[in-house]
């Protein structure tokens, strides 16, 4: 099969204006990088990058809503494995920390989704659903007590982390340590070091991470032994293959889940308290009927936001797409973060609208067989928190200058001040 006429690589990213592999990129206003993507939506093909350090692997980025979509609903293509994220997983990680699901393919892949989705049984579920509601109030409730300050850090943002532990029976005991781990372990993720965080230790994410999978190995033998109505209990009874969830196996799920889970829902979740405050009339519109806007409110959180920013895909069979004929080893990236302003499927794309619909974004992965397994709850979660901030919380709204991380993967913040109370015009009378 014959390549289509590519544009230069140099010509694009000088017409893009943007060098996406750079870690100044980053660094930039996010008003500037979205504004890079747009400019890079409109080229005739996707742009290949090459980074100045690392591996120096050079990669090809789709950037348009359609190319993205079409992507991820192609694994057999656009491969999971080695890794989705950049650096990829060295192999020695993997035999010590196990493979994650999210790196994985094929029958691998859809075997162990299988037998994990079999353990969120209905009635778990179900049970969950019921206790979100009363942990929203309970979290609320503290922060009233609490006061102000940084939202990162108070106790609404707990809101993914305790329900994910409810729902998977991790003991109150364990709870504050693994937050910890977890914190630890995203710090520097799609992060360039800089400055005195360069001096620390380098292992002390990987350290993180395996101290809470020798946490969670220690719930998962209390389980075996006297197993409970929880998540672990199933999951340490179930089989893959004929054969028992290993330890590496159970410890990179627990790791996925509890890290990923965690911070995506996390970072919604503030950026819709972001979102709300600067656009007081959306905010209006949600307050006067929130059944009716809630869902509508929640996915154009998660597009207007998009926590994960990127994957990164491996390219296993020839392939056309987007203007490009992609080769068996090539590496992809599927900007998220550009797909979900695309203006030819969005429109008014920087636009925060809850009332937007359809509302097809990519913010879960884009569909296919690596679609969220958890985005049914995190949805749940959001819908609940903002429920019981907006009711209970009167005037609750960001305060000062959030700070952004300057993170190629995830769309996170360091900081978030916030307040609530009688002195704003919402507030309670």
């Amino acid at each position: 099969m014959n390549a289509p006429t590519q544009v230069p690589t140099d010509r694009a990213r000088g017409a893009a204006g943007a060098d996406l592999a750079d870690p100044a990129f980053w660094r930039l206003p996010r008003t500037e990088r979205l504004s890079a993507f747009a400019r890079l939506r409109e080229l005739d093909a996707p742009v290949r990058f090459t980074p100045r350090t690392g591996s120096r692997t050079p990669f090809r980025v789709l950037v348009r809503h359609a190319d993205v979509r079409a992507a991820s609903r192609r694994p057999q293509v656009f491969a999971s494995a080695p890794g989705v994220t950049v650096p990829e997983p060295a192999p020695w990680a993997k035999a010590v920390f196990g493979n994650s699901m999210v790196n994985m393919d094929g029958a691998e892949h859809a075997a162990l989704r299988r037998t994990i989705s079999r353990a969120f049984t209905p009635r778990l579920l179900a049970a969950a659903e019921e206790n979100i509601e009363a942990v929203a109030r309970r979290l609320v409730d503290e922060v009233r007590a609490e006061g102000p300050g940084d939202f990162m850090r108070a106790a609404p943002s707990r809101m993914p982390f305790e329900v994910i532990c409810d729902l998977m029976g991790i003991p109150a005991r364990h709870r504050t340590a693994i937050a910890a781990r977890i914190d630890h372990a995203s710090q520097y993720v799609g992060v360039q070091r800089r400055g005195r965080a360069r001096l620390r230790v380098p292992g002390r994410g990987l350290r993180s991470l395996a101290r809470m999978q020798l946490e969670m190995a220690g719930i998962a033998r209390e389980r075996r032994r006297s197993p409970a109505d929880d998540v672990i209990s199933a999951l340490v009874r179930a089989d893959v293959g004929g054969q028992a969830l290993s330890s590496r196996q159970l410890g990179a799920f627990f790791s996925l889940l509890l890290v990923a889970g965690v911070e995506t829902t996390r970072n919604a979740i503030a950026h819709g308290l972001v979102l709300l405050s600067a656009h007081p009339e959306q905010r209006a519109l949600l307050e006067a009927d929130f059944d009716r806007h809630a869902d509508g409110a929640v996915e154009e959180i998660v597009r207007h936001s998009t926590p994960i920013i990127q994957f990164r895909r491996t390219v296993a069979a020839e392939c056309a797409l987007g203007g490009h004929t992609f080769l068996p080893g090539e590496k992809v990236v599927l900007l998220y973060a550009s797909a979900n302003r695309d203006a030819s499927v969005f429109r008014d794309p920087d636009e925060f609208d809850i009332t937007r619909s359809p509302n097809p974004h990519l913010g879960y992965g884009g569909g296919g067989p690596h679609h969220c397994l958890g985005a049914h709850l995190a949805k749940l979660e959001m819908k609940a928190l903002f429920r019981a901030m907006l009711t209970r919380l009167g005037g609750v709204r960001t305060s000062g200058t959030a700070v952004l991380v300057d993170s190629n993967f995830d769309n996170r913040f360091g900081a978030l001040p916030f307040t609530f109370g009688r002195n704003h015009p919402n507030g309670p009378r």
